[in-house]
């Protein structure tokens, strides 16, 4: 008798400033990559800089984004794997050392949590909590670099891990948001290591390599050296803050600003004044604007980001020669006509578009770098042990399930 295949659905959801998006792929067991079956997204108001402000309106954003992807998928969702953003996440690398318990001197499960919980003692500032703890390298007496360390013979285990801390406040309301959308949460990551589960391969962490995940209000990077991660970090700026200095620069609406900058935004230092206008009729507005002028309030912006991004990499990159797979550039940001060359040249460093390739089903709605990271927490979802999705069968099921959802969170306060 054949076996059967053993098919499970796992979900991210990308909690971000400007939207929401909730992925959905099937994964079985001869396959590579999961399908993506369901994808929901849904505008939002209730963050700054990757942080929530207003809970209300983000429940209500999340709620939209998973009863969409629901739609699409035939999938009722209870769990997903969920991003933390904003600039007060921080990053370190630390250390720890157990003796192996066993009689036997055979690692085992046990010493392995021993030693994360002995590695994760560090002291944190009040209202600070950590987030993840990301293994580096585990070390067995002289044994360096072992890959998986259960089973391995030696009287001491060590543990090199990169940790992410965040604010505990910014958390809890992120984490609230989420509850009370009706699902639970499978795992957290931070923004830009999620893009990079999606897009780096292992040689890219192997040669050294640095992502930037260009959002909204937030720019995450994360970077890896001989293989494995060493610096996390966000800055609190973002593609907006271009929208907003068209807003200013031109005298304008942000609607208006918004349609400019993406339909003529074009990431290059202007090399002279021409005399090329647009007319803002066909975005509902009057008056011409100069390219010019667009070039101008761009490029200047463009290389305040990426003077900041390139100050960053520098804290943890003693030298760009140490970044042999360069920069993966990715984000809905990375979009803007140029933009490589323009980081390349405001940096020094060799610079790629990022975006996820090698999916079946609607992979066609996420080739776009904006949603580098939710494809990132979808996989993270996959390795979580606590989250599973199976298909339920008739829509009429999903209504009455969803009808009961929207019951239960009417009641909560």
């Amino acid at each position: 008798m054949a076996q059967q295949k053993h098919e499970a659905t796992f979900v991210g959801l990308d909690i971000g400033t400007s939207k929401v998006v909730c992925l959905v792929g099937l994964h079985q067991q001869d396959l590579a990559t999961p399908s993506i079956i369901g994808l929901g997204v849904a505008p939002v108001s209730g963050l700054k800089r990757g942080v929530v402000t207003d809970v209300e309106e983000t429940v209500s954003a999340i709620t939209a984004a998973l009863e969409e992807a629901e739609r699409m998928s035939g999938v009722v969702i209870t769990k997903a794997s969920i991003n933390v953003d904003g600039s007060h996440l921080h990053s370190l690398n630390a250390s720890g050392v157990v003796a192996v318990s066993r009689a036997d001197h055979q690692v085992s499960e046990s010493d392995i949590e021993r030693v994360e919980l002995v590695t994760s003692s560090i002291t944190l500032e009040a209202n600070r909590q950590i987030i993840s703890i990301i293994p580096k390298a585990y070390h067995v007496d002289d044994q360096r670099g072992v890959l998986e360390p259960v089973g391995v013979n030696g009287v001491k285990l060590e543990m090199e891990a990169h940790i992410i801390t965040g604010s505990t406040p910014a958390v809890k309301n992120l984490q609230n948001s989420v509850f009370r959308s009706g699902i639970a949460i499978g795992q957290q990551v931070a923004t830009p290591i999620a893009a990079a589960k999606a897009l780096l391969s292992t040689q890219q962490k192997d040669l050294g390599v640095a992502l930037v995940n260009f959002g909204s209000e937030t720019t995450g990077i994360v970077i890896y050296e001989n293989g494995v991660i060493c610096h996390t970090s966000v800055v609190p700026i973002g593609s907006n803050n271009i929208t907003k200095d068209l807003v200013y620069g031109l005298r304008t609406t942000p609607e208006v600003a918004e349609k400019l900058k993406i339909d003529h935004a074009i990431a290059a230092k202007p090399k002279g004044k021409t005399n090329k206008q647009i007319n803002l009729e066909q975005y509902g507005s009057a008056g011409n604007v100069y390219q010019h002028d667009i070039d101008t309030i761009v490029a200047s912006r463009l290389e305040e980001i990426f003077k900041i991004v390139g100050e960053e990499i520098k804290k943890s990159v003693k030298s760009t020669n140490g970044l042999g797979a360069g920069m993966v550039l990715t984000g809905g940001g990375a979009n803007m006509a140029e933009i490589t060359h323009f980081v390349r040249s405001a940096t020094g460093i060799t610079t790629h578009l990022g975006r996820a390739t090698g999916y079946t089903g609607i992979s066609d709605k996420i080739s776009d770098p904006a949603y580098s990271a939710v494809i990132g927490l979808m996989l993270e979802d996959m390795e979580s042990p606590v989250t599973k999705h199976h298909f339920v069968g008739p829509a009429i099921i999903q209504s009455i399930l969803n009808k009961i959802k929207t019951i239960f969170k009417s009641l909560m306060p």
